[in-house]
């Protein structure tokens, strides 16, 4: 990594903490300075504008989640163009709790990045300017779309597509909805084993496994 990603990669990292903290309007380039211990004026040097800091937010923010997808052999890339083994029931459940340790992850030591994630998403709902950063979640997507196709699923394109919505959907009823006060605590096996049960559920009804 060079000089420059590597400044940008420590203003990013500072931002999302920010913007964790206080939500998006916390986010401005002298706070980002300050929480980064930078000097004055260093976050406006490289990202001039509101929306160069956001756009940069969210690519450090999809970098970091790939990282987190690769450190439990989850797949992060395009599938290759030729066919890859079907997977059984045995492979789903393997999928499953795969799945739920990154989850975990982002509800605990992740817990800031999540955060900042739906932040920026709600902020491109009012700025449609900033709409490109949907992009970042296609790859989830494709990924899903190939899973499923391996698994037997009668209509792979839909349900790869509901596959993510719902898992996004799971993460954010535990992060910031009711979920969190009756669901374990994040960071432990019971959180782990809870989310497993509830991603293996799923992976079932749209197999028809």
């Amino acid at each position: 990594m060079t000089a420059r990603a590597n400044r940008i990669a420590t203003l990013t990292d500072a931002a999302i903490e920010l913007i964790a903290d206080g939500g998006m309007r916390a986010l401005t380039h002298r706070a980002v300075d300050g929480r980064a211990g930078m000097p004055p004026g260093t976050t406006s040097a490289y990202l001039r504008t509101r929306q160069a800091l956001i756009e940069a937010v969210v690519g450090r923010l999809a970098e970091r989640d790939r990282a987190d997808l690769a450190a439990y052999d989850l797949p992060t890339d395009p599938p290759p163009p030729t066919p890859a083994p079907r997977l059984d029931s045995d492979d789903l459940d393997a999928l499953a709790a795969g799945v739920a340790e990154v989850l975990d992850r982002w509800l605990s030591t992740g817990r800031s990045r999540s955060l900042a994630r739906y932040a920026c998403l709600l902020e491109a709902v009012h700025r449609p300017e900033l709409r490109g950063i949907l992009q970042h979640g296609t790859g989830l997507r494709v990924q899903a779309r190939d899973l499923l196709t391996r698994a037997g699923a009668t209509d792979p394109d839909r349900q790869g597509d509901q596959f993510v919505a719902f898992v996004d959907g799971l993460l954010f009823d535990r992060l910031a909805g009711a979920g969190a006060l009756s669901a374990p605590q994040p960071g432990t096996a019971a959180s782990r084993a809870d989310l497993s049960a509830a991603v293996r559920t799923l992976l079932r009804a749209l197999t028809g496994s």
